[in-house]
């Protein structure tokens, strides 16, 4: 991931203008609103198409203290699962991540060969993203016999994130629509329903105290004769 170009802060407030400035051909950009919700752009550079993310379960790698790793600047391998090819819109994102993630064979600032991998998988009309590194036993060669995959195995390195697509426009940073995403709701609607619902059960708490106590107005304890039983004669 260190060849992807990270953008200065403010990146996305300037849009095409900015990414123009940089020359480049693709790019990811992201902004947080009310310091809590992570949005993320992915755009194809200058005529579009361009991606709406919400990014949730960011997990970093510092802190999940994963044992994979592996060098600067080599190549990823980028696997998709199979339902990244049902639908049109999953299509179109398949592509975008692939030459976004993909660095190409002759790039200046790459090394010649693939240590690790990057797995996109569809889960609940979310794109999971993982990163693993391709490990081969210390003891073995360097070069493995073409066919000898049963000697590699997959640690995984991290980040960890995922990916809401919530629309796909025609155009960079806008444009027509080309894709919404029926089952996206806002954090800020997820917080507002939550705000009621928990309004709502304290609501219901009063109200059950005021019962409580109207009843217990409306329907005094008989005195018990043997209150004073146990008490000391005066």
């Amino acid at each position: 991931m260190s060849l992807l170009r990270i953008d200065p802060k403010g990146l996305y407030w300037d849009g095409k203008i900015r990414v123009s400035e940089f020359d480049v051909e693709h790019c990811f950009t992201s902004t947080t609103l009310k310091h809590k919700d992570l949005y993320m752009w992915m755009v194809k550079s200058p005529n579009g198409p361009s991606v709406k993310f919400l990014v949730k379960a960011v997990h970093a790698m510092e802190e999940m203290k994963l044992t994979g790793n592996h060098l600067k600047g080599s190549r990823p391998l980028l696997t998709f699962s199979s339902n990244f090819d049902k639908d049109a819109h999953w299509k179109l994102l398949k592509e975008m991540l692939t030459q976004v993630f993909g660095i190409p064979k002759e790039h200046r600032k790459s090394k010649p060969y693939h240590d690790h991998v990057f797995v996109f998988s569809i889960v609940d009309e979310h794109i999971w993203f993982r990163n693993y590194q391709i490990s081969v036993p210390h003891n073995e060669s360097d070069k493995i016999a073409k066919g000898g995959l049963d000697k590699m195995t997959l640690i995984e390195v991290g980040p960890r994130f995922c990916l809401n697509p919530i629309k796909i426009f025609a155009g960079s940073f806008g444009g027509p629509t080309l894709y919404e995403n029926p089952l996206y709701v806002s954090p800020n609607q997820i917080r507002a329903l939550e705000k009621r619902n928990k309004a709502g059960k304290f609501a219901k708490k009063i109200k059950a105290k005021t019962r409580k106590k109207m009843h217990e107005l409306s329907n005094p304890l008989e005195p018990d004769e043997f209150a004073d039983m146990w008490k000391d004669d005066e």
